[in-house]
Parts: C-alpha cells; structure tokens; sequence
C-alpha cells in the first residue's frame, strides 16, 4: 500500500514509474525478452525507431543495469545486447500493461476522441 508521501521524487516507487515512462525502454525490454540481440534486430522487430533513439535507449537501459552490452571482437565487429536478471524482473509488469492496453485501449482512444471533438466545439 503507498501513502501520499510514496511518490516522493527520491522514493523508489518514482523511480519504477520514470523507467517505464519513457515508451521506447519497456518497448526494448520487450523486445529483448527471448534473448541476446543486435541493435540491426532490434529496430526490425520493433519498428519506427532511429538507430539514434535506440542507441540512446540501450545506454539508459544499461546505466540502470536493466541491460548488458557484449562486444564481440570481430571483423566487422559487432555487439549484442542481453537483459539483466533485473531487467528480466520488468517483463510482468511491462505484460501487464500490455493486457491493460489490449482490454482497454479502445475505450482510451474513445475518450480522446470524445475530448478532441469536446475542444474543437468550444469557442
């Protein structure tokens, strides 16, 4: 149970609330939830991301240890990326938002459009 002073900027509850806040991080840990793979991977099989907003995605991933890098030296050399036992712990609940998402997202967009059609008639 959270108390008003549970969402403090410094608690812990406001941290796992801004790491799934930014929508490509649970977009890429999802993505990675079968295993190990190359950025050229992940931007196929998630589509619509910038290899810059993936590269910046995967560093903010790994500096909050929810990923790891792996370089491989190799000619051309690449590097996978992999999920952390931590990040692995994020797959629950970035499912259940999925669900939440799949059940409801159609009454969701039903309320934008209610409130967009709501702005355009007000003077």
């Amino acid at each position: 149970m959270t108390t008003d002073h549970d969402l403090l900027a410094d608690c812990r509850a406001r941290l796992a609330f801004d790491l799934l806040a930014n929508t490509w991080n649970a977009v890429v840990l999802w993505a990675l939830r079968h295993g190990p793979r190359r950025p050229r991977e992940l931007r196929e099989r998630i589509g619509g991301i910038s290899p810059k907003i993936l590269t910046e995605t995967l560093r903010r991933l790994e500096y909050n240890g929810l990923v790891t890098r792996e370089p491989y030296a190799e000619s051309p050399p690449r590097v996978e990326y992999e999920l952390t036992a931590l990040g692995r712990t994020l797959l629950v609940p970035i499912e259940g938002f999925g669900a939440w998402a799949y059940e409801y997202g159609d009454a969701v967009m039903t309320a934008q459009e209610h409130a967009d059609g709501d702005h355009e008639r007000s003077p």
